[in-house]
């Protein structure tokens, strides 16, 4: 943010100028040695992992087939939520937006090709051993897309929409058009989802014997359901149906267990497509507010008295709404699910800064913060597979005597 500016058009002298720059970058620099940020980074990265190779053993951990949060439902909005923590540190003092701008739109965009090349079909995984997609059925959409669209939309709040400078510290006002983008992208999202009308739609599979066409009967508006859902419709609108989730997780419900299932559970469905990603990045804007705390805040008690504050409220309202009929759902993105998981985040990062930064626990997490200090390395070696294939590299004088070969077999396909 561009703090210098008032400054600079004060009436003090050079010395009283370079004082407060000093002071405010000296604040800032305190405020990056919070090692909970990189504990809490790397424990999403953990929790990942976890899910991602557990789920399979566990169900229980792994993504709610539609309706309701698992263990592996709370990952996606852990990272968007240390995107906007991060961002409020690194960005507290910016002189050069549109220099600053152009940075973020280059790192967004490595990002989002990242992205594509990661878990766009490129690689085709531990048993193929091969690469290369189809451009005509290439995904678009992924985990470090949604990421780089929260970043953006964060990174953009808080170089342009700064503090307002007001002399007594109340977050919610002095972040107040931050708040409004937030509450905008909320209520797009919600209008979007209740108010667009969605016709009866086919779509055809290719079988070894050849392409089957299937047709879903909707016709209707608002509905909240994996067949007739209008953030489905926006994708295969937008995007295309090729271009989506192939095995999307809605398949594990009973209805798509058996051999007379509805024609929509052979279809795809993006969990990370384009209306669920106006709530995303919404998570990203509150972890901005959490952000704020830390920078603004240097008492250990104001710090987590203002955050167990917000994280209570969020989750508060978020049950409410569940209550009242707006399901937790993690494909949809619903506002219930961003407003539950992202004060989840806030209660899982305090009790981290309480542990870690508080009593002093930082030797015991020290798995844990050197994985949130390499977590995009760490990522690309789990989704590109490349961790699993050196593994089962390593095998007892036949190829198929290996470790994740004998996993697989007695645990996942047992």
């Amino acid at each position: 943010m561009e703090e210098n500016q008032p400054l600079l058009r004060s009436n003090g002298g050079e010395a009283e100028i370079e004082s407060a720059t000093n002071e405010r970058k000296s604040r800032a620099s305190t405020s990056t040695r919070v090692v909970s940020l990189d504990v809490f980074r790397g424990l999403c990265v953990f929790l990942m992992m976890l899910v991602d190779y557990g789920g399979s053993v566990f169900p229980s951990i792994a993504h709610s087939p539609w309706n309701g949060v698992r263990l592996a439902d709370f990952v996606m909005p852990f990272f968007l939520f240390v995107v906007g923590v991060s961002l409020a540190i690194v960005n507290k003092i910016v002189i050069d937006r549109t220099g600053g701008t152009l940075k973020v739109v280059i790192r967004t965009l490595k990002l989002f090709i990242l992205g594509i090349f990661l878990q766009g079909g490129y690689l085709h995984g531990i048993t193929g051993l091969t690469y290369g997609v189809d451009i005509e059925r290439i995904r678009w959409m992924g985990i470090l897309q949604r990421i780089a669209v929260g970043y953006i939309v964060a990174a953009l709040c808080e170089i342009w929409l700064p503090c307002q400078g007001m002399k007594t510290v109340a977050l919610f006002r002095n972040y107040i058009w931050q708040w409004c983008i937030m509450f905008l992208l909320s209520a797009i999202h919600c209008g979007l989802l209740y108010g667009l009308y969605v016709p009866d739609w086919k779509f055809s599979v290719s079988q070894s014997t050849g392409s089957t066409i299937y047709e879903v009967k909707c016709s209707v508006r608002g509905d909240f359901g994996p067949a007739c859902n209008s953030a489905g419709m926006v994708d295969r609108y937008i995007l295309g149906i090729n271009h989506l989730y192939a095995k999307p997780v809605y398949r594990n419900m009973k209805e798509c267990n058996g051999s007379n299932m509805p024609s929509w559970c052979h279809a795809a469905f993006d969990p990370e497509g384009i209306l669920s990603s106006l709530t995303a990045a919404a998570t990203s804007i509150i972890g901005l507010q959490y952000g704020h705390i830390l920078v603004q805040f240097q008492d250990h008690k104001d710090r987590l008295y203002s955050w167990s504050v917000l994280s209570f409220s969020l989750l508060v309202v978020g049950l409410f709404l569940d209550f009242i009929g707006v399901p937790l759902n993690k494909s949809l993105y619903t506002i219930s699910y961003m407003l539950v998981t992202s004060a989840a985040a806030g209660i899982t990062f305090c009790l981290l800064y309480l542990l870690v930064d508080i009593y002093g626990w930082r030797r015991l997490m020290f798995v844990l913060e050197w994985m949130g200090k390499h977590s995009l390395s760490i990522f690309i070696l789990i989704t590109s597979n490349i961790a699993v294939i050196i593994i089962q590299g390593f095998y007892w004088r036949d190829p198929h005597n290996n470790v994740v070969r004998w996993v697989v077999t007695q645990f996942v396909h047992k």
